[in-house]
């Protein structure tokens, strides 16, 4: 399995990229609209230890509902 670079090692124009995305995609959003956002990120490495090689891998899940307005749970 190749070696994943750490999140300090990404490239500048990516991590532009990455923040202009999100801005774009918050400009396009209506914050009208009640729904669910779930986001994702996946953080993976490899690494030796006395036993071989192991990856070492760290799953975020982040989840917002809004409720339509006028409803309360």
């Amino acid at each position: 399995m190749p070696d994943r670079r750490d999140e300090s090692d990404k490239p500048l124009m990516r991590a532009i990229g990455e923040f202009f995305g999100e801005v774009w995609k918050g400009v396009k959003t209506d914050p009208s609209r009640p729904g669910r956002v779930t986001r994702r990120h996946v953080e993976e490495r490899t690494a030796d230890t006395p036993d071989g090689k192991v990856v070492l891998r760290r799953t975020i899940v982040e989840e917002i509902i809004v409720p339509p307005p006028g409803r309360a749970e």
